[in-house]
């Protein structure tokens, strides 16, 4: 074969219709990463963040809670509670985000908040509540029920750990298919995929919860807790990138990356937990892997695993649909697009 003649000869074999396309997936996901953080995060504003209120006489409780509910903007939800022990409990059973406490018979109430929930919250909630009491000439004391580690600067250090273990679902899933193709040839590959990931996720799991908790302080949860969820997290991942990878070859490594990069860390309710976020983000964020991951992770280290449940069969479920998808696409996968893919 005569080699082309000429710079543009040469451009126009070095950069073929395919490789082009890619780079302008590539683009579009680096644009679709800029707008989707700076629309998160560039205007956090709090709104229907779960308050309990309490007080010794339920209509003390009841004017309180109307008056916090009718604030311009709706940046509370109120509910009323029998007493301060209900409040209590449910701030620690992560059912609200914090508490009123109204004492009719001074001039001060008291606020129950939870930082291990995130810093940004506590601190909105501080700032709101603080700011209609001034406006009814009353003060209020903030008690921090679940106090954020001190290695666990602003409560992020689960949102770190959760956003690690997905980075490692989605490059091990990646590096599987650059050495061996994007698509599994058969049904035994993917199944030898899925298990090789499985004890990947094992791995990624135990030693994300090592480093974060015994090794730097940052989370001072139960171990095996963090552990498991660690490995359902990269599991989950791992498994939808291979799921993508089986449906749409290489092009799905980019569409794990919008849904787990793009779509999911923003919405994670990491520096911003979902009451601040805008409406799509608080939306979405619960029901992909790393928000579930985050709000489980913090439930578990600081809440006793209350509230963990919900996010846990969100993680399940993206698990046993990418494992699923796998399977059934490597079924019908055509032999030849298993080849590996070319270098250079």
């Amino acid at each position: 074969m005569t080699p082309p003649q000429g710079f543009l000869a040469e451009f126009k074999d070095a950069v073929t219709p395919r490789a082009a396309l890619l780079v302008l997936g590539v683009l579009a996901l680096h644009l679709a990463f800029v707008t989707s953080y700076i629309g998160a995060f560039h205007h956090p504003k709090p709104h229907d963040i779960p308050i309990a209120v309490a007080a010794p006489a339920a209509p003390a409780a009841e004017r309180a809670a109307q008056q916090l509910g009718a604030l311009p903007g709706d940046p509370l939800a109120p509910r009323v509670v029998d007493d301060e022990a209900a409040a209590r409990a449910q701030v620690e059973n992560r059912d609200v985000d914090g508490a009123l406490i109204v004492d009719p018979a001074g001039p001060a109430d008291r606020l129950l908040v939870a930082s291990g929930a995130g810093a940004s919250l506590s601190q909105a909630l501080e700032e709101v509540v603080g700011a209609a009491e001034r406006a009814q000439g009353r003060t209020v004391r903030v008690t921090d029920v679940a106090p954020a580690a001190k290695g666990d600067s602003r409560g992020l250090s689960s949102f770190y750990l959760v956003i690690g273990w997905c980075v490692g679902g989605y490059l091990c899933a990646a590096i599987l298919a650059i050495s061996a193709g994007a698509r599994p040839a058969n049904t035994h590959r993917a199944a030898i995929r899925l298990g090789a990931l499985l004890v990947y996720s094992l791995a990624a799991g135990l030693l994300g919860a090592v480093i974060a908790g015994p090794v730097l302080n940052a989370l001072p949860g139960s171990l095996p807790g963090l552990w498991g969820l660690g490995t359902l997290v990269v599991f989950a991942v791992g498994a939808i990138t291979l799921a993508f990878q089986g449906v749409a070859g290489v092009i799905g490594i980019g569409l794990a990356i919008l849904l787990v990069v793009v779509l999911g860390n923003p919405s994670a309710g990491g520096a911003y937990p979902y009451p601040l976020l805008p409406p799509f983000w608080s939306t979405i964020g619960p029901a992909l892997p790393p928000g579930a991951g985050t709000y489980a992770a913090r439930s578990i280290t600081y809440f006793g695993g209350n509230g963990a449940g919900g996010p846990m069969l969100v993680l399940a479920a993206w698990a046993v649909v990418g494992a699923a998808v796998t399977l059934g696409s490597a079924a019908t996968a055509p032999t030849a697009d298993s080849r590996p893919l070319p270098r250079g």
